[in-house]
């Protein structure tokens, strides 16, 4: 997933997606065509969130552990949406909803599941994996996507849950360490 080239020197990748600004970190979502990645961005940019690429991510590593991600010129403001066509963010909800860039920190993939497969899924610690992007580790969280699941209000609670744990707050380990200490 992706495509890898040099530009003076530097290494750069064109990656499929969306990028948005959120609780101020970069959020790639990523997805089968047609999972509802442009709408769920839509909601999220009038929920307050800011779009920096729709459908084509350019990436430029920075430094070796940060990659920043731009829109190619020709898309910039601009968001397609099945159904509405194509719209002018910039137009439609102004300047601050529009970012030149935005650093990656996350990718949300979202795949299309069922009812039994989403009834497997683990809760209290979830798979952590990371994607190696230009040579940077980016976490990697799946969001299974089912009739009814609030998807904008879990794509913000991802992030938002990034930003503690990257100030060092766990809430999982926090839920098991009271456990413990409720068994002892």
């Amino acid at each position: 997933m992706g495509r890898l080239y040099s530009v003076s020197g530097y290494h750069q990748m064109i990656l499929p997606g969306v990028l948005l600004e959120i609780s101020g970190i970069g959020v790639l979502m990523t997805g089968r065509p047609g999972v509802g990645k442009s709408e769920l961005a839509l909601e999220l940019i009038s929920r307050g969130c800011c779009l920096v690429a729709d459908d084509v991510v350019e990436c430029s590593s920075v430094g070796s552990n940060r990659v920043i991600g731009v829109c190619p010129p020709m898309l910039r403001d601009f968001l397609e949406v099945r159904g509405l066509g194509i719209l002018n963010i910039r137009a439609m909800f102004g300047d601050e909803r529009v970012k030149p860039q935005a650093e990656l920190e996350m990718i949300l993939s979202l795949e299309v599941v069922d009812e039994r497969q989403i009834a497997v899924i683990r809760c209290l610690e979830p798979i952590q994996a990371t994607r190696d992007v230009l040579g940077v580790s980016i976490p990697l969280i799946t969001i299974p996507v089912v009739p009814g699941r609030n998807l904008a209000v879990l794509v913000e609670a991802a992030a938002r849950n990034y930003l503690l744990k990257r100030h060092g707050y766990n809430a999982a380990q926090s839920f098991i360490d009271r456990q413990r200490s409720l068994l002892n």
